[in-house]
């Protein structure tokens, strides 16, 4: 019992450090914590750390994150206490480029029932981002290893990681991926990637997957469109839209031309509320409900559906 007890104690530690982090008695603690052999209440250290952005404790962080990788699975099962380390130095914008390296080539197989899974992928997605945040010079050949791992968790990370550098060099690397194939939430990361970095030139890539066999596909393919705000994408939508039966597909096709945030979509928008059949109007005006909060829109939505008459109340059902 005592060791339940003794994490239990180091936990209430933290949370005392909470009300005043950087005081010389807190930063003290959370250093003696740091070198406990628990990883959970490290991984809570850590956590209020790179909150609280203590740089003094760098090394100390670092000093944890070295002892708990010499027997990972023994001093840190699941992880936890090294991926709070590298996210409080990511936080702090700390160019630790050994320890971020270790990191994203860490792989921890860990015994589960009926086999072992690797409870590492974040801790290699964080430091894909600090090694793009330091600007490291190798780092593409990094993200493109981490691309090709085996853990759908980290490929979406290295997409996303891919996207912060906002490095065009990176576009090919995506282009593969999504080529490959992929999970839908994979292949979504990869997808706004390719929308924030190169817009125009990765359009069509995407549009390619509206009518993927996946449905969830589909509407990853459409919600990235939908954040490109252009007006190509917005034929794109428009176009498979109406070629689409599948009803939640049309709602998701909808929402996607709303976020495209320009003025001939929500014009198409409008038209649907004031002129389209009762489940289209009710699939834009919730589309539109994302400008509930702009009062002159969101009156021109209250205008269209008045045109309907005594239906109008059931086209704007719990938006008004």
């Amino acid at each position: 019992m005592a060791k339940p007890r003794k994490l239990e104690e180091l936990i209430e530690q933290v949370n005392r450090c909470r009300e005043s982090p950087t005081t010389e008695v807190s930063v003290e603690a959370l250093r003696q914590i740091l070198k406990s052999k628990h990883s959970v209440a490290i991984a809570s250290a850590a956590k209020l750390i790179g909150e609280s952005a203590i740089s003094e404790l760098v090394p100390d962080l670092i000093a944890a994150f070295d002892r708990l990788m010499e027997k990972p699975i023994e001093r840190d099962i699941g992880c936890t206490g090294k991926f709070r380390i590298a996210e409080a130095l990511y936080k702090m914008e700390r160019s630790e480029a050994d320890l971020f390296l270790r990191g994203i080539r860490h792989r921890q197989m860990e015994p589960v029932w009926g086999g072992q899974e690797d409870t590492a992928p974040s801790l290699r997605g964080v430091c894909a981002l600090g090694l793009v945040r330091m600007n490291y010079p190798d780092v593409l050949n990094e993200l493109a290893d981490l691309l090709a791992d085996p853990i759908p968790l980290a490929r979406a990370a290295a997409a996303r990681a891919i996207a912060y550098s906002g490095s065009h060099q990176g576009i090919p690397l995506l282009r593969l991926r999504v080529k490959l194939g992929d999970e839908p939430q994979v292949l979504s990361d990869c997808f706004t990637a390719l929308i924030n970095i190169a817009p125009e030139p990765s359009l069509p890539l995407v549009a390619s997957f509206l009518n993927d066999a996946n449905p969830q596909t589909c509407e990853m393919a459409a919600l990235a469109l939908g954040e490109s705000r252009s007006l190509v994408a917005f034929e794109q939508l428009k176009h498979w839209w109406l070629q689409t039966a599948n009803r939640e597909l049309r709602k998701t096709g909808l929402l996607a031309i709303a976020m495209l945030r320009q003025d001939e979509p929500l014009k198409f928008l409008l038209s649907l509320v004031a002129e389209g059949n009762s489940a289209d109007a009710r699939d834009a005006v919730a589309a539109l409900s994302l400008y509930q909060t702009e009062a002159a829109l969101w009156q021109q939505v209250i205008q269209a559906a008045a045109t309907r008459g005594v239906a109008a109340a059931l086209i704007l059902g719990e938006f008004q």
